[in-house]
């Protein structure tokens, strides 16, 4: 697999399908899209992109209070490589990245840099501060859209949220059951102090990011 920092200097990817997330935890509903990422890019013999943020996007948009990440970086590009992801690309994810619209960002970053054909999106997947949907026209008529549904394990919907609740809780059994792998203590770590501020993660004015990832 391969990671490229930022837009620079990406090479011209073969028919690529996308997905676009902070993906903390690679939990199964990460998972689940990411298989989906996978297949569709095998189909048509073309390559499978991860976008993803660095910092998480609650930490630019002071909305880090009580932010806790299940992943370090580094664990979630070694979980994303094990899912077979050809490449993964990590956006800067300052203040001027998040102020853009979801035209802005398809037509600049998914069309314009990346060269993408096709966009796999969760469910409750928004792009830009604007929050257009994925199956917007300005979206569905530049891209092949597939969606996938929520992923829910005995009668839980899976979220980086709801693992969260659960390791405050001090239910690990469960938490590791919803992600599929095992949470280390690294992988639970608290956010420097001082960030201030309120929001639920993904929300609207997160930029281009995934909801509940």
């Amino acid at each position: 697999m391969k990671v490229f920092q930022g837009f620079e200097d990406l090479p011209h990817f073969i028919r690529p399908a996308v997905t676009v997330g902070s993906f903390d935890g690679v939990h199964r509903g990460h998972r689940a899209l990411i298989g989906r990422l996978v297949a569709e890019a095998r189909a048509v013999g073309g390559e499978s992109v991860v976008l993803t943020f660095e910092p998480h996007p609650r930490i630019t948009l002071g909305r880090a209070e009580g932010l806790r990440l299940l992943t370090t970086f580094e664990e979630k590009v070694a979980l994303l490589a094990e899912l077979g992801v050809d490449n993964v690309i990590v956006i800067p994810f300052d203040r001027a990245f998040s102020a853009l619209s979801g035209r802005e960002f398809v037509e600049r970053c998914l069309i314009g840099r990346v060269g993408a054909e096709t966009l796999v999106a969760g469910y409750n997947h928004r792009f830009g501060h604007d929050g257009v949907a994925c199956d917007a026209p300005e979206v569905a008529s530049r891209l092949r859209v597939v969606r996938v549904g929520p992923c829910t394990v005995d009668g839980v919907r899976v979220s980086s949220t709801v693992i969260r609740r659960l390791l405050e809780a001090g239910d690990r059994a469960t938490a590791e059951h919803l992600a599929g792998h095992p949470l280390s203590d690294s992988r639970f770590v608290p956010e420097p102090s001082g960030q201030a501020g309120e929001g639920s993660e993904g929300s609207k004015g997160c930029g281009a990011c995934q909801t509940e990832s």
